[in-house]
């Protein structure tokens, strides 16, 4: 199996490194990601101007091919395929990204529109995301046993996997709960707060809080409650779940 990787946090992230790490015991894996952070640009591409690449001879994990592109997470997909890679891989893997991609954030996602380009390319696609970088030591237990489990599954042409894990001990772990819808409601409950304002002109600063809890069924219910969270996503699912 050749495996392509992208992420939306940059080629140096811990995340895609432990990705790639993982992915090697399902065949070859190639890494094609950012230069640099590039968060929540959904599914962005660049259409001015052109990107350009190096390759990543000191990538850390053995065996791994890297490629580092200057443009968003889906521009990588896209490059990766239809240019750097020079063929078509058999599985799309986009992360493992810093803090969750559950409930309507997922829209926001660049590691979530990684997937979706892959999906266009025809490739079967997983996302990745993991409450905090920091600690990973549950993503390394389970992720394995999980990316088996759903490469044996069916899956419709229009969906990607996405799977969100909280930053736990293996052993804290309640279990894996599969089919979770997606929450009607964000997990980051972002705002801006006029920080100052004169004669017209001003600033803004960012702030958001966290769920504390949701219906049960939903992605952001197993997480709260210690679970891994497996789910099928498209962005028309995401863009429903506003009205369950």
């Amino acid at each position: 199996m050749r495996i392509l990787i992208a992420n939306d946090d940059g080629i140096e992230s811990p995340g895609i490194i432990e990705l790639a790490r993982i992915a090697k015991e399902l065949g070859e894996v190639y890494v094609v990601a950012p230069m640099g952070q590039q968060s929540a640009m959904s599914h962005r591409v660049t259409v001015h101007g052109g990107l350009s690449f190096r390759r990543e001879e000191a990538f850390p994990v053995e065996g791994v091919q890297a490629v580092a592109v200057s443009g968003s997470p889906a521009d990588c997909v896209k490059a990766g395929i239809n240019s750097i890679l020079g063929f078509k891989p058999d599985l799309l893997l986009s992360g493992i990204n810093q803090g969750y991609n559950a409930g309507y954030d997922a829209i926001y996602s660049g590691t979530v529109g990684a997937a979706m380009e892959g999906l266009l390319n025809g490739v079967p696609s997983i996302a990745f995301s993991v409450e905090h970088l920091r600690d990973m030591r549950a993503c390394g237990a389970y992720l394995p046993g999980i990316m088996m489990e759903l490469l044996k599954k069916d899956i419709e042409s229009y969906e990607i996997w996405n799977i969100n894990v909280p930053s736990l001990a293996p052993e804290d772990i309640r279990g894996v709960l599969y089919d979770r819808r997606i929450s009607g409601k964000q997990y980051y409950q972002c705002s801006y707060i006029k920080e100052t304002e004169f004669e017209g002109e001003g600033s803004l600063s960012f702030h958001f809080d966290l769920a504390t809890e949701d219906e049960e069924g939903t992605d952001i219910d197993a997480l709260l409650r210690g679970y891994i969270s497996v789910g099928r996503l498209t962005e028309g699912m995401i863009r429903a779940s506003r009205h369950f």
